[in-house]
């Protein structure tokens, strides 16, 4: 952990329960397929320094590093095996980012929501809020459990059961912007924007279903880099400057950003 990250933590976090959306890709650094191991490892060490901020944790985490239902390694098959196949792989990103946690000190429990004893427990809300009471890491793995929901589905749905006070969109930009900020270097990026505004600005951050269920229950958005160190614990203790909430409230930009800065570049 950075000094900033130490000093950032001696603050009171913002928020009490978490859910954080990682996307399989997270876990999958700079190869074209698969688990980097040591790019889990430094994902696990983000997601510690939440938890030992006090704050409780629970993840839901997607398999498109490994296979998507809707992507081309899908082909002709029949949608619904395809999804299932999809469910596997996120059961799989789980049980890696548990292992990573757990060699950290972290206790971590894998709830899935297809039934598989041997690797994971089987979603139930009552054990899931117990286990985030106890100061456990739970990781959703397997998406709704059901074909034609996606994983950002499965994290509105799973936030609102366990009361999260907040979904956190991992992401690879700063935030959600007006534009694609690698083909319109006027793009601004947004500090804040409402639900409304992402569903009719067609703003791929989420699924539609995903954001109308966050819409209908006033459940708070934010989209943040994940791969800055230590943006997470920004996020949680409030930092201005630190990605875009989506809300009930309208649009407000934060700057014109050219996109070398946005990349890092």
């Amino acid at each position: 952990m950075t000094s900033s990250q130490s000093s950032t933590i001696a603050r009171r976090p913002n928020y009490r329960r978490i859910l954080l959306k990682l996307s399989g890709e997270a876990l999958m650094g700079e190869q074209g397929y698969g688990v980097d191991v040591k790019v889990a490892r430094s994902v696990a060490e983000e997601i510690k320094a939440v938890h030992d901020a006090g704050v409780e944790v629970a993840i839901v985490v997607g398999g498109g590093n490994i296979f998507r239902g809707v992507s081309a390694s899908a082909q002709d098959m029949d949608r619904a095996s395809a999804d299932y196949i999809g469910m596997l792989a996120t059961v799989m990103n789980a049980v890696v980012l548990q292992d990573a946690l757990e060699k950290l000190g972290v206790y971590t429990r894998v709830m899935s929501a297809i039934d598989i004893p041997q690797v994971a427990e089987p979603f139930i809300r009552r054990r899931a809020i117990r286990h985030l009471e106890k100061g456990r890491v739970v990781i959703f793995a397997a998406g709704t459990g059901n074909p034609y929901f996606t994983t950002d589905s499965a994290a509105a749905l799973r936030a609102l059961e366990i009361k999260a006070d907040v979904i956190l969109k991992a992401t690879k930009v700063e935030g959600i912007y007006s534009a694609d900020p690698a083909k319109d270097e006027t793009a601004e990026l947004y500090d804040r924007i409402s639900y409304q505004e992402v569903l009719e600005q067609q703003l791929k951050i989420m699924d539609a279903s995903a954001i109308s269920l966050c819409m209908d229950n006033n459940l708070p958005i934010i989209v943040f880099n994940m791969k800055t160190p230590g943006n997470i614990v920004r996020v949680i203790m409030g930092e201005p400057g630190v990605g875009t909430q989506v809300s009930a409230e309208r649009a407000t930009a934060r700057t014109t950003i050219e996109p070398s800065i946005q990349h890092g570049a």
